[in-house]
């Protein structure tokens, strides 16, 4: 059973929002405020590289923590007290990075994504670090990790993180993600988990209600499709790209993909096989009509699994690319 926040009753939505997600949502709407304004379930990511599963169950359950499985994370779990203690992060496991605290749904954009050993992965916009430190433990520490941002104080998270985990082939580098198309490098593998307004994690952050406006997701938009082509170009013929942000923004999602697909049409959308629970995508907005591929994208409202919102595109850059528009 979710849990309201308190004194939420006090919010002012403000009436653009309210017509925008009623529009959106039609009659999910209310559920999605009740949801967006209940308290998040606490997750954790248990790090393999570390510590094996059981092991790691058996230190938390002591201390009386209780772990369920997510389903669509082989070694997440939500996790809950007895006394009803929030305070997971400051356990001596957490310290010595038998585990990650994540948010359930920000663990999918790396499942998708699948890096191995041996190649050439790129984080681009990766501070604090929980995608970051998930693909590394998927590629063993092998190959090459770079993970990026560029603001100079989100890095000293970014370091944290990957050296508490046990990471050993990740580079940090700090520059716009708009660059990396220009460096000649390509990868086998990019995430990008774009900057976005965070209307899928009001539940963690009520302020996102109140700086909500019409232009600074325009202007998020825009961002987001620079970041989208750099990261596309930065691919190797075959390459994958994940691209996911937690905003319910149609602008920052569908129509951030289909701008990417109407750019390069060697791009294509793979379908995401996942156990999770989706809502249909929006295929046309503010009489903007997006292509019928974006149903292969992964749409996720904090009501279909309890979970902040999110979106998730798997990209597949073809083996012999084709010019652009």
């Amino acid at each position: 059973m979710i849990k309201p926040i308190p004194n939420t009753d006090q919010i002012k939505i403000k009436p653009e929002f309210e017509q925008r997600y009623k529009k959106l949502l039609e009659d999910r709407y209310e559920e999605f405020i009740k949801y967006s304004l209940s308290f998040l379930r606490r997750s954790i990511r248990v790090n393999k590289l570390k510590k094996s599963v059981p092991y790691v169950k058996k230190k938390l359950e002591n201390q009386g923590w209780k772990l369920i499985q997510i389903p669509w994370c082989k070694h997440g779990y939500w996790i809950e007290h007895a006394r009803g203690r929030r305070d997971i992060g400051n356990t001596r496991e957490h310290a010595l990075g038998y585990f990650y605290v994540q948010e359930a749904a920000s663990m999918i954009p790396p499942i998708v994504l699948k890096p191995k050993p041996q190649e050439l992965v790129l984080d681009m916009c990766a501070a604090p670090g929980s995608k970051t430190t998930q693909i590394g433990e998927y590629m063993k520490n092998k190959g090459i990790l770079i993970a990026n941002d560029y603001q100079g104080s989100r890095l000293r998270s970014l370091g944290i993180n990957t050296q508490r985990i046990g990471l050993t082939n990740t580079l940090i580098t700090k520059m716009y993600g708009q660059a990396f198309k220009k460096n000649n490098i390509l990868f086998d593998r990019i995430l990008l988990d774009a900057p976005c307004s965070g209307t899928g994690t009001i539940r963690k952050s009520i302020k996102t209600l109140r700086i909500w406006n019409p232009t600074m997701i325009t202007r998020l938009s825009h961002t987001q499709k620079t970041l989208i082509e750099s990261a596309y170009e930065s691919l190797k013929p075959q390459g994958l790209l994940v691209y996911s942000t937690c905003s319910n923004e149609p602008e920052e999602n569908e129509e951030v993909v289909d701008h990417l697909l109407e750019k390069y049409p060697d791009a294509k959308l793979e379908k995401i096989m996942l156990d999770v629970k989706r809502s249909p995508l929006i295929l046309e907005f503010k009489e903007k009509k997006y292509s019928q591929e974006i149903k292969r994208c992964v749409r996720l409202w904090p009501q279909d699994n309890d979970t902040e919102g999110f979106f998730i595109a798997k990209i597949r850059k073809s083996l012999f690319p084709l010019e652009k528009y």
